[in-house]
C-alpha cells in the first residue's frame, strides 16, 4: 500500500509540473509594438526572458514547486509521526504517510502556481521591454 500511495502521489507532482506553462509578459499596442509587428515583439520578449535567465532571474516555476513539495513532505512527516506517537499507531509508518501526503499537497500547490514568475525575473523582463520601447500591461 505505501508504494502504491508513494507511485500516485509521484504521478499526481508529475503531471501537474508537466501541464504548467510559464507566464509571459502581455504587451500593450502602442506605436512601437505596431511599428515591429506581432512576431519581432514575441522575439524581443524571448531575448529578454533569455536576458534574465542570463542574468539569474530564473522564472523560478519548477524549483519553486520542488522546494515546496519537500518542505510539505517535512512537515507532513513530523505531523506524521506526531499522530503516531500519541495515537496507537506506527510512528515510524504514520511519519511516512505524512510525508507523502503533505509533500503531494504542497508538490501540487506549488506546481499550479509555477507558472507564475518571481518579481526579480518579472522585473527584469519589464525594464528591457521598456527600454526597448514596449509597454507591459501584465502576465499571462
Amino acid at each position: 500500500m505505501k508504494k502504491s500511495l508513494l507511485a500516485l502521489v509521484a504521478g499526481v507532482i508529475a503531471l501537474a509540473l508537466v501541464g504548467c506553462a510559464a507566464q509571459r509578459p502581455v504587451l500593450y499596442p502602442n506605436a512601437k509594438m505596431k511599428q515591429v509587428g506581432e512576431a519581432a515583439a514575441r522575439r524581443d520578449v524571448d531575448d529578454c526572458i533569455r536576458q534574465a535567465e542570463d542574468f539569474g532571474a530564473r522564472h523560478g516555476g519548477r524549483e519553486k514547486a520542488v522546494r515546496q513539495g519537500g518542505s510539505g513532505a517535512v512537515i507532513g512527516g513530523v505531523t506524521g509521526a506526531v499522530a503516531g506517537a500519541v495515537g496507537h499507531g506506527n510512528v515510524g509508518e504514520r511519519a511516512v504517510q505524512g510525508a507523502a501526503v503533505g509533500g503531494a499537497a504542497a508538490g501540487t500547490h506549488g506546481a499550479i502556481h509555477s507558472d507564475q514568475p518571481g518579481d526579480l525575473h518579472r522585473n527584469f523582463v519589464q525594464r528591457c521591454l521598456r527600454d526597448r520601447g514596449y509597454e507591459v500591461v501584465g502576465w499571462q
